[in-house]
């Protein structure tokens, strides 16, 4: 519940005239305080002070000063010359800084303790929390009950196991989860954490008034309660809801009753159902006054007066783009990436083996399997190619066509001269 000081460097013409008390708050910022400034010493916000305690001192931080303080006083109804107000003693020095710290770290163990003779004692109590003074003299046990506990015994053995003065402080459920913390269905801080001290009661009918179905899971906070949001815009749908007509949660119909199951007020809409189907029809106010006035005459309408309802939800028209330069094809991207990834798998594959190189089977028998076949043939005659020799076509079985016949495959061969007549 941090505030931030918006008056801190306005200038002040009387300076008698300035707020002499200061917020100081306690254990992390858990619980607060007002103390008068007695001193000379001008305090900050942040600054560490000692303050009166109940029988001695205690160590708390600076929270807000100068008019803003005054405001929070008339807030919460404490008169700014009241005597009961309490003293700032001093600044705090390291040595009281180092007892603060021993103390608060002995409140985890007294509130595991706390809770075991509690619950040895039977008391239907819950302890929430442990503070203990600075200079360890008071302790004060926050205790959450649903009803009236008898809690005598209780700080006799309190007072006895923990050698201080005991203070039992009651609070609810909400104080509790201030108290602890957390982030809520909202996404934000809770506000019991943040900003807000006031608890109002809440219930059902703030969520029937708001058209939100009655789910205790989704409208329950973290303290186990109904959430406080639910109250803040509860007055607004009560100042709409006026203009509803409140006796029509039945209309008289020729097929049947017609019953009621929603209120819109930001179309100002009655939406009714028939038994025989799950269908709703939206009507107006008007046509709800009209019919409840001919029922009240014994008549019964035929059908309803609908009202057209449009989606709220207007379509988002896509903007356009222009390329200055030229209009992108997406077929050329496509063809690009294609190519790009065709490239690379080629690339990650092993080289494929190639005759008479990287195979060490032809290596070792060049001739190959053909060619052993055909050494017992006779040879062919110069200028043209057995079917043994590589690169051309052999003739099929079914007499088909043949590529021209080529020279002699040395190229050290010279071709036979033509002899002269």
């Amino acid at each position: 519940m941090n505030v931030h000081d918006w008056l801190s460097n306005l200038p002040l013409g009387d300076a008698e005239s300035s707020c002499k008390i200061v917020e100081v708050s306690f254990n992390n910022g858990s619980r607060k305080d007002y103390f008068r400034n007695t001193t000379v010493h001008y305090y900050s916000k942040g600054d560490m002070i000692a303050v009166e305690g109940v029988a001695g001192f205690d160590v708390g931080m600076v929270n807000l000063t100068g008019e803003l303080v005054r405001l929070q006083l008339k807030k919460n109804n404490i008169d700014e010359k009241s005597p009961d107000i309490k003293k700032i003693l001093r600044r705090a020095a390291e040595l009281d800084i180092e007892k603060m710290m021993e103390t608060k770290a002995r409140e985890a163990q007294v509130l595991i303790r706390s809770r075991a003779i509690a619950r040895h004692l039977r008391l239907e109590m819950k302890m929430a929390e442990v503070e203990i003074q600075a200079d360890g003299k008071k302790a004060t046990f926050f205790y959450i009950a649903d009803d009236r506990v008898d809690f005598r015994e209780l700080i006799k053995l309190y007072a006895t196991e923990f050698k201080v003065k005991v203070e039992m402080r009651q609070i609810g459920a909400r104080q509790e989860a201030g108290k602890v913390g957390g982030i809520g269905s909202c996404g934000r801080e809770l506000c019991c954490s943040t900003w807000l001290t006031d608890f109002k009661s809440v219930n059902t009918n703030a969520a029937r008034y708001q058209n939100l179905s009655i789910n205790q899971t989704k409208l329950s906070g973290q303290c186990g309660r109904l959430k406080c949001c639910l109250n803040y815009e509860l007055d607004t749908y009560m100042d709409a809801l006026q203009y509803f007509p409140n006796d029509a949660d039945v209309l008289e119909m020729a097929r049947g009753r017609a019953f009621l199951a929603k209120k819109d007020i930001f179309r100002n809409l009655m939406w009714y159902t028939m038994p025989e189907s799950n269908k709703q029809y939206p009507l107006s106010l008007e046509t709800v006054k009209k019919i409840k006035a001919q029922n009240r005459e014994g008549i019964r309408p035929e059908e309803f007066e609908t009202v057209e309802v449009t989606s709220s939800k207007a379509k988002e028209v896509e903007p356009e783009y222009a390329d200055l330069v030229g209009q992108i094809s997406l077929k050329s991207l496509e063809k690009t990436t294609r190519k790009r990834r065709d490239k690379e798998r080629s690339q990650q594959r092993p080289p494929q083996q190639q005759p008479g190189r990287n195979n060490p089977q032809v290596r070792a028998n060049p001739s190959g399997p053909q060619q052993q076949a055909g050494r017992n043939a006779p040879p062919a005659p110069q200028g043209q190619r057995g079917p043994q020799q590589t690169g051309d076509r052999q003739q099929r079985p079914g007499g088909g066509n043949r590529r021209p016949q080529r020279g002699p495959t040395n190229r050290n061969q010279q071709p036979p001269a033509d002899k002269k007549d």
